[in-house]
């Protein structure tokens, strides 16, 4: 009994996560008289006029190829940049290692808008304000990133690493083949939070970006439903658009997810 109701709840969770999202989708199918009627769930024809207009009225194609390419190169460089801190933290030993690690445990405590100022500022005098690589520097080393990464390789046993120097392995072969295999959970994990935190990222893009043409689809998305506030449909589109990546990047990390996640649980 117990478990029968756990799962009609889990159904009935789900099932209101996914009917507004769903809804989106069916809304970009409609013509706006269907729409502007809300008589009927499904289309009645079904058209691809809302997602035909977004790409004939705007430079969608630029916004998606700016978002990939800054979340990639982002997601990539703090992939990179957690595991191989991670690893130094928990298999080296060095003076002062754990006021360090303290620090970098305290940045995830300050609230982002505390350092919009310094931050524009910072990116100004560099040159890169309204360029993309001002999006990417940033966020270029992540402390939670470095934490989860770190607490996943203290569980490898050291005995690994230290067979691996007998036999003349250097330092990166050790981090390339050994920890790097052993933690892809983690990875997988920590690739899907960073490929949402970077592909939603509204905040930075409004504070760096200036012209139409650099713009995210973030922020674009935000910038054409408010040009086309009446066409519900080809907003309904865009958004689509939007969500699609963000959904194909989660089916195929979605076991390393739920195994990062279930493993983090547990510790």
């Amino acid at each position: 009994m117990h478990r029968h109701l756990v799962r009609v709840f889990l159904f009935v969770f789900a099932a209101i996560i996914v009917i507004p999202f769903l809804w989106m989708l069916l809304l970009s199918f409609k013509f706006q008289v269907e729409i502007s009627q809300a008589n009927t769930i499904l289309p009645a024809v079904w058209t691809l006029r809302n997602y035909f207009r977004v790409f004939e009225t705007v430079p969608i194609i630029r916004w998606f190829f700016n978002s990939v390419l800054v979340t990639g190169s982002a997601t990539t460089i703090i992939l990179f940049t957690s595991t191989i801190v991670g690893f130094i933290f928990a298999k080296y030993q060095f003076r002062f290692k754990n006021f360090v690690f303290l620090f970098i445990l305290a940045t995830m405590m300050v609230p982002p808008q505390t350092t919009m100022i310094p931050s524009f500022l910072l990116i100004n005098r560099l040159g890169l304000y309204d360029k993309l690589p001002s999006l990417v520097i940033p966020g270029m080393v992540g402390g939670f990133g470095i934490f989860l990464c770190r607490q996943f390789i203290e569980d490898i046993p050291n005995s690994l690493c230290e067979a691996a120097i007998i036999d003349g392995a250097k330092d990166f072969y050790i981090y390339l083949r050994i920890i790097v295999p052993l933690i892809r959970p983690a990875i997988g994990a920590l690739a899907i939070f960073t490929f949402l935190q970077f592909w939603n990222e509204y905040m930075l893009p409004l504070l760096y970006l200036n012209k139409i043409e650099n713009m995210t689809m973030s922020l674009a998305i935000s910038f054409f439903s408010t040009q086309r506030t009446t066409d519900i449909g080809a907003i309904m589109a865009a958004a689509t658009l939007v969500m699609l990546p963000v959904t194909i990047v989660f089916l195929i990390f979605q076991k390393q997810f739920i195994k990062g996640i279930a493993i983090t649980g547990l510790k």
